[in-house]
Order: structure tokens, then C-alpha cells, then sequence
């Protein structure tokens, strides 16, 4: 949604926040905040989910007051958060019209101006100029034709009649972004502009973001897109000091910072802990002496008995005193991604299909047989039917032609692309009903490292975007199947849970199934075998 602030020139966008803090229903979300971008700066905004990238951009965009800190902008602001305003009934034209508000605004500001300064009224020339300046600001006059280039390059519907309930979510949010692209604000503010993109889109997204004059802010789990367009980083994730992190080399540079950090902050921890295990186990060992072995052999006197007891108890209470005193400074690091152990039983084709088709879908029959171990890349440009493959090989789609067979008893787990409505239920209730429907053994949710115990407890309607995503594929594990199909498995997941996550993927005996956009993805999955749609 594009804000009402006026235009400023290009060169004097700025957006800062300072010491920002705040806090939801008595939870802190950001916690001293500070973030500085200037006309060419593009900041990228990291973290594991829930912990406050959106919450983050909607605050530098003015649509959440803070609790502490302060928050500075100059320019108009184009948003691209995870939500679209419109319904069902509004119309592409409407989008655009909405998303371009400001540019329309700047030229009726301008017609207005001109026909003042025509009649002679007092202070047209100041009106005009003004009106002049925002508009060549926004370089309004060519935006729609900016918006046209980019919603055929995003392979985004054209047609202004259309209603916006008869595209896919992936289209709404390709029109708003080519509307957002073309807007020419100062200020962008983008939360996971490259979901729904294919390849064409990517590059297109890429070229324009690098060439943007005005400032960035942007949040992506999209790890190429983040290497080839931040200058710099800010990381909302604890740290071993409780503060966000801020990085100004780039996304490379910030992801050895990280490393190095993790990999000191686990030391510390450990050695703190460590040494907390000692000194217990030396008080245990001092009382098990006071109890059990100051009394001396049979037949010695009460005095020896009496002098050594107080040597004995002094020594359980220095230890018990030390023990105090040690405190374990150094807070636990987060928690990794634990993937569950998945069958993979060999000797059987667990599944395989032959001439699948769906009309208007899946035009060109699909071919292919899955044995436990294999590894597959579903590739296309968006419509190719990637996802409608994946919904016929899990069987929640019957296909127009061909056939799908499944082995006696192979499960099969399917990460849809997007999650299904939330409800009131909570995370945790949805998880162990999943894993009892099962019928197969599996580990609790806390033990996937996924959800904190927090948003475990908490309604999934609750939840973030990014958390919901991590509870689908939370779901799916818990069947523990023998074949994975994820459908753009990257989308709303932190670019650190991605790695451990393909990581994960490459050593699982299951068969894995992926049909993905995300570039470092395909990079990372390059030896895999390929099924171009």
C-alpha cells in the first residue's frame, strides 16, 4: 500500500530508526532497533521467523507507532507487505489505480497548479514549483508505462478489467509489485517481494532493485537476491548480548560474521556450562564425603571424629558459594532444524507415474518413478504446472490422463505453496493430532527445532507468516514420509533454516521431490536430476 507522505526528491530519501522498541500483549518483538539507509542504500532485514522483518517494515513505513525509539523518512513510501487490501471483487485497474495513488495525486496537484498560474493567482509560481518538483520526483508521467514493463516481465495479468478473485495469489502480488516497481517512490519498504516469481521475474526484480536511485529496505528469504542487491544487513535474531546485529558489507560479509559469531557464542555457552557442571559435581562430592566418609575408622575417639567434621562442612559450604556465584552468562544459542529420521526402505519403486495430465494445467504428460534416495527438481516458468504436479503425485488431485501408483503402505508428505486458513487451534494441538492420525512414531514439535515453545502454545491465526510456514512443514514431517514433494519449500523460511533445511534434504534415505524458483536453492541442488515442465 502505498503512504500518503509527499514526494521527496530522490537524492534526499532517508529512512531511520533509533533505539526502536516494541512490544506486543507484553512480548517484545524489537528490541533496540536502529537502522540507518540514505538515497542508494539497500538494507536487507534477516532473522528467523516471528522475529519481527515484518513488524519491522511496517513501523519504518508509519503503520505501527513504537513503544520507545524514534523513526525518520523522507520521500513516499511504497509498501509490499504480505497482505493485500483489496477483495475478491476489485479489479486489476483498481490495484494499480491504488498502488499508484501518490503518482496520481502528484499530477492532479500539478494540473491544479498549472491552471492557477495561468489565471494569475497569487502565489501560482510557488504552487507550481512545488507540484513540478514532486512530480519529477516520482518521474510521474511515465509510471504507468513503467508498470506495463514490469508486469510483463513478472508474466503479471495486464487486463485492468480483471477481478482480482479470479487470479492465483501469486498473481495478485506479481500485479502489486510490477505497480510498486513502476510507482517510482523513493522509498521502498518490500517483505518477500520475490515469492510467486519465476526465473524472468527474479532477474527483472534484481535489475530494478540494483538500479533503484532512492532507498531499499527489504526482507527476503531469498538468499541470491539478497547477495546480488544488499549493501548492507541488519540481523533481528538473539545475539549472544541480547542486541540486533548490523552488518555493512553486504549479505556475503554478514553470513561469515554470522558464522564466526554462532560459532563463539556456542563455545562460550558451553564452556560456561561446563564449568557450572564441575563445580555441581565438586558440591556433590563434598556432601557425599560430609555424610558418608568424614568418620573415621572404627575404634578411633570422639575427638578425631570432632576435628575433622569442620573441615568437612566448611568445604561444602565454599563449594555451595561457588557454585552460586557461577553464573552462566553467555544465554543458550537458538535452536537448529532437527530433521526426523525418514524411511527410505529399498528394493520397491515407491512411486511412479505414467502419462499424468491435468487440461489446462499439466499440458504435457508426466513421466516418472521415485525409489527411496531419489533426489528431483521440478523447473518451469509459472503456469508450467509444478504445483499441480505435486498435487497429483501426493493424490489430492486426480489427474485428466495417465496414472499415479504408490507402493503398499509409502507415505507420502506434500509442503503445499501456500498454508492452508488458520485457525483458533494451536500449533501444538494440530502437530500431535497429525502425528496420532499417523500412526507412525515420530518426534514432538519442540524437538524439530521449528517453533519455539512460545508459538507452539499460541493459536496458529496468531501466527506469523513465517511461522505458519515452518508448522506446515512441521506437519508434513510428522507422517514421517517415505516421499517429500515440497512446492517452494524456501518461501517465508529464514535464509538460515533454508540451509540447515537443504543440508537436511541432501542426506535423507526418503525421496525428495522439489519444484522451486529460489536460485541458491537450485544452485545448492545442482547435481540433483531435473524435470523441465
Amino acid at each position: 500500500m502505498s503512504s500518503p507522505l509527499p514526494p521527496a526528491p530522490v537524492r534526499a530519501a532517508h529512512v531511520r530508526a533509533s533505539g526502536v522498541h516494541l512490544s506486543f500483549g507484553g512480548r517484545p518483538v524489537l528490541a533496540g532497533v536502529d537502522l540507518a539507509a540514505a538515497a542508494g542504500d539497500r538494507v536487507a532485514v534477516v532473522g528467523e521467523n516471528g522475529r519481527g522483518k515484518t513488524t519491522l517494515l511496517r513501523v519504518l513505513a508509519g503503520h505501527l507507532p513504537v513503544d520507545r525509539g524514534e523513526v525518520r523518512r523522507a520521500g513516499s513510501v511504497g509498501v509490499a507487505d504480505q497482505q493485500l487490501l483489496l477483495g475478491a471483487g476489485d479489479t486489476v485497474g483498481a490495484l494499480v489505480d491504488l498502488e499508484l495513488t501518490a503518482v496520481r495525486g502528484a499530477l492532479a496537484r500539478l494540473a491544479e497548479a498549472a491552471d492557477a498560474l495561468a489565471d494569475g493567482a497569487p502565489g501560482a509560481d510557488d504552487a507550481y514549483a512545488a507540484a513540478l518538483a514532486e512530480a519529477e520526483a516520482l518521474d510521474a508521467w511515465d509510471a504507468d508505462r513503467r508498470v506495463e514493463v514490469s508486469l510483463a516481465a513478472l508474466n503479471a495479468v495486464d487486463d485492468r478489467a480483471r477481478p482480482l478473485g479470479t487470479l492465483s495469489v501469486g498473481q495478485r502480488h506479481r500485479v502489486r509489485l510490477a505497480c510498486l516497481l513502476g510507482a517510482g517512490h523513493p522509498v521502498l519498504l518490500l517483505d518477500e517481494p520475490t515469492n510467486h516469481l519465476d526465473a524472468a521475474g527474479l532477474d527483472h526484480l534484481t535489475e530494478r532493485l540494483r538500479a533503484h536511485p532512492g532507498v531499499v529496505v527489504l526482507v527476503s528469504h531469498d538468499r541470491a537476491l539478497l547477495t546480488d542487491v544488499a549493501t548492507s544487513v541488519v540481523d533481528l535474531d538473539p545475539s549472544s548480548d541480547g542486541r540486533p546485529r548490523y552488518c555493512g558489507g553486504g549479505y556475503p560479509a554478514y553470513v561469515e560474521a554470522r558464522r564466526a559469531e554462532r560459532a563463539r557464542w556456542e563455545a562460550l555457552h558451553a564452556e560456561q556450562v561446563a564449568e557450572r557442571q564441575r563445580l555441581a559435581d565438586d558440591l556433590a562430592a563434598a556432601r557425599n564425603r560430609l555424610r558418608d566418609n568424614w568418620r573415621p575408622a572404627k575404634g578411633h575417639g570422639r575427638h578425631t571424629r570432632a576435628t575433622r567434621a569442620p573441615g568437612l562442612v566448611r568445604a561444602v559450604h565454599r563449594r555451595q558459594e561457588e557454585l552460586t556465584a557461577h553464573v552462566v552468562a553467555v544465554p543458550p544459542p537458538p535452536s537448529r532444524f532437527a530433521m526426523p529420521e525418514l524411511p527410505g526402505p529399498g528394493g520397491a519403486t515407491l512411486l511412479r507415474a505414467a502419462g499424468v495430465g491435468v487440461a489446462g494445467r499439466l499440458a504435457r504428460p508426466v513421466d516418472l518413478a521415485l525409489d527411496a534416495g531419489d533426489r528431483l527438481v521440478v523447473t518451469g516458468p509459472n503456469g508450467a504446472g509444478k504445483s499441480t504436479l505435486l498435487t497429483v503425485l501426493a493424490g489430492d488431485l486426480a489427474p485428466d490422463a495417465g496414472t499415479v501408483t504408490r507402493g503398499r503402505s509409502v507415505r507420502v508428505g506434500r509442503l503445499a505453496q501456500e498454508s492452508d486458513s488458520p485457525g483458533r487451534r494451536t500449533a501444538v494441538e494440530l502437530y500431535e493430532e497429525r502425528l496420532a492420525r499417523s500412526g507412525v512414531p515420530g518426534p514432538g514439535l519442540g524437538e524439530l527445532g521449528l517453533l519455539d515453545g512460545y508459538d507452539g502454545r499460541r493459536p496458529v491465526a496468531e501466527l506469523s507468516v513465517g511461522a505458519r510456514r515452518r508448522l506446515d512443514l512441521a506437519l508434513v514431517l510428522a507422517v514421517r514420509p517415505h516421499v517429500l514433494l515440497l512446492d517452494e519449500p524456501t518461501n517465508h523460511l529464514s535464509a538460515a533454516l533454508v540451509d540447515e533445511l537443504t543440508d537436511a534434504l541432501g542426506s535423507t534415505p526418503a525421496a525428495v521431490v522439489i519444484a522451486t524458483h529460489d536460485r541458491q536453492l537450485s544452485r545448492d541442488t545442482g547435481s540433483w536430476p531435473r524435470l523441465a515442465l
